[in-house]
């Protein structure tokens, strides 16, 4: 029965193979108990076709088959990464790899990020190659930091991030301290494919775990990492004696006792932790999504511990605690969350004020860089002009900041600051990555600064943009699970009025300046036409400039059923009629989504908000 339906439905060879190569009880079970029902399209989803390894490494729900995350495709996983490394690095058994987990747990499959991280590293050591597996529970920027810190080849986090508890992921990190791009992801991939079977020691967790060749790096790390954040604690003083009370959650996470922790080297009062949300728990249990990026929702038990104690800032991270996200009390008593370019025009703003502070000399400017993704605020720009230090854009995902920072250090360069819109921030080059335990003390120190002007966060928001000029953005996404209409929508913007190789030069009533296309390379700034980032005619990703400073991008998800798009009016400082630019704005998305999304036309779902 179980072969008729394998071979009928999701191909014999990928089932049969899952079923003899599998050791744990609770996957097989699954998969016996979907047989024994004829559950047809579970078992066709679990086994239909194999997760691909991307430059986010893999992300999906635990479970069987070769879709999920279980033990045997993370043994898989990391075998084909092992005979990679091996491939690119000669020194690979004497510099070692580094492993991180968060606290997600799947009990039904059996599956945690504690046990996929153990299996990874048994894989490893059965090939002689020295592993630093974390004891406990880490942040995933101490990853990349390890591998840094150390001089590793290579890290793996085994983390899902925000994603909703039924997933887990596997993260990974180069030798440069960054997350992997191109090749790499390829070579992975193909190295995967030729390593299925597993080899027999790579189920050995126990003796991998007792091996000389394995190193728990948690207590030098930590020490290190604290250490190394410390180099942008400038207000000591302000901090110890600061009247500025913080609520702090972790959201079900790992995040509590390191910001706890990176509070306490800024000599800052720790902050009131959301008891209900402190401790690591896989199932979530007071939020709908574990990701502050939705707002208010994940930040109730915020808001209310911030009411009982009288605490006018809530910083929130996700639960692997590389994002951040603050809301702060406004004078009407409502509570103001600030999005991801708000803050980082804030942080921007900070760490280049406590920068020119310690580097008076005039010249030293032209040696600093900021960067952010190109989906996001261009307010360092503006910022950068004014102040003469460098600003660039990368595409979308710190795995490209990451990589672009590590190449201007390798030059002499230092980068101050990168960011992301989805409540990402590198405030420091420690980690080359995303990192929401130091922007939290970061966030608060500047904070406890801006209280002793008499200044909140909003009123230094909007002196930025009085100074620099406002940006004000708007963001959003459609849902479409078909890819024949996707393709066709975007085709349709590269053939505007059946033109082949034409772009819309209106929208409404709006003017189009410059398209830039990074499906097909094309950039109408450029003199050869040419983009100066890299390409991918995998994913779609153009972005349209208005004559009236108006910045919009339309672009697919890696991961969701989405095409998400990203607006923002750009005004000129002195410009500062707020409720006009907010008017403006609304009439440029207005028309982009009816001009260039045809939502009805396209049966396109609108975002639930």
């Amino acid at each position: 029965h179980a072969g008729l339906i394998a071979d009928r439905w999701f191909g014999f060879l990928s089932f049969n193979s899952f079923n003899t190569w599998v050791y744990n009880p609770k996957t097989v079970s699954l998969v016996q108990r979907m047989v024994k029902e004829g559950a047809v399209e579970e078992l066709q989803k679990c086994f239909s076709s194999r997760m691909e390894f991307g430059t986010a490494g893999l992300r999906a729900a635990m479970g069987p088959g070769i879709s999920c995350m279980n033990d045997l495709t993370i043994i898989q996983t990391t075998q084909g990464f092992c005979r990679y490394l091996e491939e690119c690095f000669g020194n690979l058994k004497e510099r070692g790899v580094v492993i991180g987990y968060d606290a997600r747990a799947h009990p039904d499959s059996g599956g945690s990020s504690k046990h996929f991280a153990s299996l990874a590293a048994a894989v490893f050591i059965s090939h002689g190659i020295p592993v630093h597996l974390f004891s406990d529970i880490t942040p995933t920027p101490f990853v990349p930091f390890t591998v840094s810190h150390l001089g590793l080849c290579a890290g793996v986090m085994v983390t899902a991030s925000h994603n909703p508890k039924q997933d887990n992921g596997y993260k990974v990190y180069w030798d440069n301290g960054a997350q992997i791009v191109s090749p790499h992801d390829k070579g992975i991939s193909k190295a995967i494919e030729k390593n299925l079977e597993p080899w027999p020691e790579s189920w050995n967790t126990e003796e991998a775990l007792k091996s000389p060749l394995l190193k728990d790096p948690y207590q030098d790390i930590h020490t290190q990492y604290f250490t190394a954040i410390q180099k942008h604690c400038h207000h000591r003083e302000i901090n110890k004696s600061s009247e500025v009370k913080i609520v702090h959650t972790s959201v079900h996470g790992v995040g509590h006792t390191f910001v706890q922790t990176a509070f306490k080297a800024f000599d800052l009062h720790p902050p009131y932790a959301v008891e209900e949300q402190k401790d690591p728990d896989p199932e979530f249990p007071t939020v709908k999504y574990p990701n502050p990026e939705e707002g208010e929702g994940v930040l109730t038990l915020s808001f209310a511990l911030a009411e009982r104690e009288g605490a006018s800032v809530v910083l929130a991270n996700d639960p692997d605690a590389d994002r951040l996200a603050i809301a702060e009390k406004q004078k009407s008593g409502q509570w103001r969350v600030f999005s991801g370019n708000e803050l980082g025009a804030l942080l921007g703003w900070w760490m280049f004020h406590c920068w020119k502070q310690e580097n008076p000399d005039a010249a030293a400017v032209k040696n600093l860089y900021m960067l952010s993704s190109t989906v996001s605020s261009k307010i360092l720009r503006a910022i950068a002009l004014k102040e003469g230090f460098h600003f660039e854009e990368t595409l979308t995902g710190f795995k490209w900041m990451g990589n672009r920072a590590r190449d201007l250090m390798n030059q002499g360069k230092t980068v101050l600051f990168a960011f992301e819109e989805a409540i990402g921030y590198m405030c420091s080059p420690s980690v080359l990555d995303k990192d929401g335990v130091s922007a939290a003390a970061i966030a608060a120190e500047m904070t406890s600064y801006l209280a002793t002007k008499k200044t909140s966060l909003s009123q230094q928001l909007t002196a930025i943009y009085e100074e620099y000029g406002y940006h004000i953005t708007k963001n959003s996404y459609f849902i479409c699970h078909d890819q024949d209409v996707i393709r066709k929508l975007f085709d349709r913007l590269r053939n505007y009025g059946d033109q082949k190789g034409s772009y819309p030069t209106k929208c409404g009533d709006f003017s189009v300046s410059a398209v830039r296309d990074l499906t097909t390379g094309y950039d109408s700034n450029q003199p050869d036409n040419k983009a100066v980032l890299p390409t991918s005619a995998s994913s779609q990703m153009i972005t349209f400039s208005f004559s009236n400073g108006g910045v919009a991008t339309m672009r697919t998800s890696g991961t969701e059923p989405k095409i998400k798009y990203y607006t923002e009016l750009c005004a000129a400082p002195g410009n500062s009629d707020v409720a006009q630019l907010n008017k403006e704005l609304d009439a440029l998305v207005d028309a982009i989504i009816e001009t260039f999304f045809e939502p009805q036309k396209n049966k396109l779902q609108p975002k639930l908000e």
